[in-house]
């Protein structure tokens, strides 16, 4: 990475950092505990996460140079009490090839915004979103399941935010062309050549190990793992293979919804509740991206139908995402405004002045579709 590049990031990150400590601040987050279906904190009260994705560190090891002020603006302004950072086993340790420095500035990155959305009395999702299909510096990118160079990525990891009030632990992005056995157990994966890529074949390690990786560190920290089909699909973990975890805080099961899933809204929220029975779950994306033309109205009718839904049964959620170029997008630029089909939504959502949503009249609705 160019040095001017690196020094002037570090100045912004240095500001924000500073902007952070000069504010009043908010009561420090008090550690979190599965229980049961629900999430607590350790004086036992209730809590509800909900927030924004703030993408970039996944494929840059200096978040743009925006990371911080945009993680500052979730918390302050459009008021999440929960981020989810996407990050890479690559650059955590310096494998990418733009880095020189064996990941430290990296960390450091990490480390403040750590500090700083626990300075402000939320909470952080240090999420694996990036792997390398067990090949360091190659292959950097979204894989179907999680490699043995994953293994040591979370025992660094957790090694460095274990028991940290603030931090919880998202094991895997994605999961997705695999079994249930792979996903809970791990074993042999192939994944097909692209125009892109070669065939790649490698161990894929099941989410079972990796949350054993983080336990074995000591670290007790609440875990979130998602299910297959891109984190979609429950029926496996509900089916008998929820993650044994006698010995840490619980684990929260994370959920993806989108439009292009092939459910309505009504056969989503049917699945999620037959889900939440049994598991505490956890939204951790979702999102439209209205478009010109006819679709616009249609994706706010979805968005707004899923954020009532969320309100009305306290699931936590996080919104993907908080970048002008990682859709579906929450905001048009960085200054932060938000785009006006979901992000407006999203913003009124978490400062509590989001109008319920009405379902649209069947004849309304009949015209939406064309007939």
């Amino acid at each position: 990475m160019n040095r001017l590049r690196i020094a002037l990031a570090s100045v912004g990150c240095v500001i924000a950092l500073c902007a952070a400590q000069e504010a009043p601040r908010a009561t420090r987050p008090l550690p979190l505990k599965v229980v049961g279906t629900n999430l607590q904190n350790s004086a036992g009260a209730p809590v509800r996460l909900r927030g924004v994705n703030t993408a970039s560190m996944e494929w840059t090891s200096d978040g743009e140079g925006h990371i911080l002020e945009t993680v500052m603006t979730a918390l302050r302004d459009w008021h999440a009490n929960v981020i989810r950072l996407p990050l890479s086993q690559d650059r955590w340790f310096g494998k990418a090839p733009e880095q020189t420095d064996k990941g430290k500035y990296y960390r450091i990155l990490v480390r403040q915004v750590v500090d700083a959305v626990s300075l402000e009395g939320g909470y952080i999702i240090l999420d694996l979103h990036w792997s390398n299909a067990g090949d360091w510096g190659k292959n950097i990118g979204q894989h179907f399941m999680p490699d043995e160079n994953s293994l040591s990525f979370w025992v660094d990891v957790a090694e460095a935010y274990k028991n940290h009030p603030a931090v919880l632990f998202g094991l895997y992005n994605e999961p997705h062309n695999v079994g249930w056995d792979i996903w809970q157990k791990g074993g042999q994966v192939t994944e097909k050549a692209t125009r892109k890529t070669p065939v790649k074949t490698y161990k894929a390690v099941g989410m079972q190990s990796l949350l054993e990786a983080v336990r074995g560190t000591g670290a007790l920290n609440v875990v979130i793992v998602g299910g297959l089909d891109w984190a979609y699909d429950y029926s496996g973990i509900l089916a008998g293979r929820q993650l044994a975890d006698p010995d840490g805080n619980g684990v929260l099961y994370d959920n993806h919804a989108y439009p292009n899933k092939g459910d309505t809204v009504e056969r989503w929220i049917a699945k999620m509740e037959t889900a939440a029975k049994d598991l505490p779950v956890f939204v951790g994306e979702f999102g439209p991206e209205p478009r010109r033309g006819t679709g616009v109205e249609k994706d706010e009718i979805w968005v707004r139908h899923v954020l009532q839904a969320l309100k009305d049964h306290d699931w936590n959620w996080a919104a993907w995402d908080m970048h002008p170029a990682a859709g579906p997008r929450l905001i048009l630029n960085f200054q932060c405004e938000p785009t006006p089909g979901f992000g407006k939504w999203v913003k009124q959502a978490l400062d509590g002045t989001l109008p319920p949503y009405t379902p649209p009249t069947a004849k309304r609705t009949a015209r939406e579709s064309g007939r």
